[in-house]
């Protein structure tokens, strides 16, 4: 039986609504599962009639994040069986470091800076926790509306990484809430993401849905040429700041970060500090 990972829904005239259903896993980010929100984005573009899409997870949490359950082996495996891809990739079974770069550029980097570029208006729509990944997800979206209970963390630095592969993280939050964030590890609040700017509005959860939509419906009423100008105006602003070379700049970090690892551990992450990866053995020196 084929796992259902995504399901693509019409609320509202001119409104598209992809939402992640993989509630049993905690939305648990795999690459069959970015291809299918990829192949969603693909079908709401290819809708002239939709204006604005939003993107929505089922079940208690948005997103728990990359399924580490998943091997390296089966990573690559799932990026390489994918057609079409969504750059222009290759190479993801080759060995070491060269297939892992690959296999995350294309899955992780170019799938995200893909969805920051769609040219209709973004909305997501966040419960719950939303771990590193998942960050990813919700941050290339225009709008982020969050539950009062919506949780954001990246942990990784106590995984021996940098970051997630997207280094969104100086844009949402500022330079030195982002060093906070990254170096501690901490969980923060819907109210102190909003706070800072990373979240439009935070809303209660039984009311989370038709917030979201409301303010779909209200921005489908526009031009759909003036917002996808807009749109492209505001970014062609971060991309003059330089936002695209930093998070480039970021992701070859992060995958000096995955070598060290590596070498370390025979693994991509440090599990020293974790106690549910303290099992993965080391590499033999």
């Amino acid at each position: 039986m084929t796992e259902t990972l995504v399901r693509y829904e019409d609320p509202a005239p001119g409104v598209a609504r992809i939402v992640l259903a993989r509630a049993d896993k905690h939305n648990a980010i795999n690459p069959k599962m970015i291809f299918a929100v990829n192949d969603a984005f693909d079908r709401a573009l290819a809708d002239d009639s939709v204006k604005v899409i939003i993107l929505a997870a089922d079940g208690r949490n948005f997103s728990a994040g990359h399924d580490i359950t998943e091997t390296v082996e089966m990573y690559q495996a799932d990026m390489q069986e994918r057609s079409p891809r969504v750059s222009g990739w290759s190479g993801f079974n080759e060995p070491e470091t060269h297939g892992w770069y690959a296999a995350e550029k294309e899955g992780y980097l170019e799938s995200a800076r893909r969805w920051r570029n769609i040219s209709k208006p973004t909305i997501c729509a966040v419960q719950g926790k939303c771990i590193a990944g998942a960050l990813i997800f919700a941050w290339v979206c225009d709008i982020i509306i969050a539950s009062k209970n919506a949780v954001f963390s990246d942990p990784v630095a106590t995984f021996g990484m940098p970051s997630v592969e997207w280094l969104g993280h100086p844009w949402e939050l500022g330079p030195r809430k982002a060093k906070e964030f990254l170096f501690t590890s901490d969980s923060w609040s819907a109210d102190e993401a909003h706070r800072l700017g990373m979240v439009n509005h935070v809303v209660e959860l039984d009311d989370l849905a038709d917030f979201t939509l409301a303010m779909a419906q209200k921005i489908a009423t526009k031009p759909s040429f003036a917002l996808k100008l807009a749109k492209e105006a505001v970014n062609k602003t971060l991309d003059i700041q330089g936002q695209m070379n930093a998070i480039d700049a970021a992701f070859y970090l992060h995958h000096l970060g995955h070598t060290q690892n590596f070498r370390l551990f025979g693994w991509g992450m440090d599990p020293t500090n974790t106690p549910a990866l303290a099992t993965v053995p080391k590499k033999p020196a």
